[in-house]
């Protein structure tokens, strides 16, 4: 009963039809058409059971980023990854270590295990490697945070990650969650880190530039050793046909992704410029959204009022740490425009 149960972004309001939802970090453009034609191939077959080794979806996955397909395990989005890590290495008296505006799971994921959820420090909204090395305690098992960050965007940079994987003590494992690394060019996810040290895991998910969410597909990849102990407790048909066969098609669609990170670049790029002619304040931006911080609370209550009047959805993420602030996903060129659109007569009004 620890548990505080995870609140998603909202996706109605009220009657309306025109609503345009910002606020789960959604690709404005959908999945890719070739996963579709998958999905629409693999629901004939779905009356027979799936692989247990996903070993196609593995081999997809490696030979797309080039990597070891024994060192991936495959989950029900990448939150099922980051559970089977929590599962296996931690539990009573155990603690796990994030940053202060970390995802709203992993204090969940503690708890599911009954391990103890500790937060460090982060300086101006990116993580700090020396207060989460000051943090570290002999009861410290795992320390995991998102790269890009959630909900600040913010990115930190590889050779940081080196000093902190290399700063841990001996068998405390670094997961790095990168659940929106394709939206940082020329950025890993940390796979460098995974294939050259033992003590991280590296997971990463179709959910987001894949536009896969509501099939819930994601990976994770580290030491062979750890893989195996993760396998142990896998369930053994996590991953149904459709979704096996949808995660193969979008990792070999390398058009797509690329279509789509530079919608997004270019997006996200505008509406960083916009919110910050409007005096509002927001960070250099390194995934699909942009974490924009009013002056207080009750202008954020006025601006989101604005976007919700104008029918438009964003993410309020005062459970972060941020009550002055608004979480919105880049969308393609009309939905950011009206988005600015929106908040330009806001900020006319007042």
């Amino acid at each position: 009963m620890e548990i505080e149960l995870y609140v998603g972004g909202k996706s109605a309001l009220g009657d309306r039809t025109d609503v345009l939802k910002l606020s789960s970090n959604e690709n404005p453009l959908g999945p890719p058409p070739v996963a579709v034609d998958a999905i629409a191939k693999a629901a004939v077959n779905t009356h027979l059971y799936p692989s247990t080794d996903h070993a196609e979806l593995r081999a997809a996955i490696a030979e797309r980023w080039d990597l070891d397909a024994e060192r991936i395990i495959c989950g029900v989005g990448s939150d099922e990854v980051l559970q089977f890590v929590t599962q296996a290495f931690s539990g009573p008296g155990d603690e796990i270590l994030y940053p202060e505006y970390g995802f709203s799971m992993y204090p969940i994921l503690a708890h599911m295990a009954g391990a103890t959820p500790v937060t460090a420090p982060e300086t101006d909204r990116v993580v700090d490697v020396d207060a989460l090395l000051a943090a570290v305690t002999d009861r410290t098992r795992i320390v995991m945070f998102a790269n890009p960050a959630n909900p600040t965007s913010t990115f930190v940079p590889v050779a940081e990650l080196e000093r902190l994987a290399d700063g841990l003590p001996k068998g405390v494992i670094l997961v790095l969650d990168g659940a929106y690394a394709e939206f940082e060019e020329g950025y890993d996810g940390g796979a460098a880190l995974a294939a050259s040290r033992p003590n991280v895991l590296v997971t990463r998910t179709f959910s987001k530039l894949y536009g896969l969410g509501g099939l819930r597909i994601g990976w994770g990849y580290g030491s062979k050793d750890m893989i195996d102990v993760l396998t142990r407790i896998r369930q053994p048909f996590n991953l149904s046909t459709v979704q096996l066969a949808a995660g193969i098609a979008a990792a070999q669609d390398r058009d797509w992704v690329e279509t789509c990170v530079t919608l997004n670049t270019e997006q996200r790029a505008r509406m960083v410029g916009a919110l910050r002619q409007l005096g509002i304040a927001c960070d250099d931006a390194h995934a699909n959204f942009v974490l924009a911080r009013c002056a207080d609370a009750a202008e954020a209550d006025s601006a989101e009022a604005a976007l919700n009047d104008a029918g438009i959805l964003v993410r309020r993420v005062t459970g972060y740490g941020f009550p002055e602030g608004l979480r919105i996903t880049v969308g393609d060129v009309a939905q950011t425009g009206r988005v600015i659109n929106a908040l330009q007569a806001w900020r006319g009004a007042k």
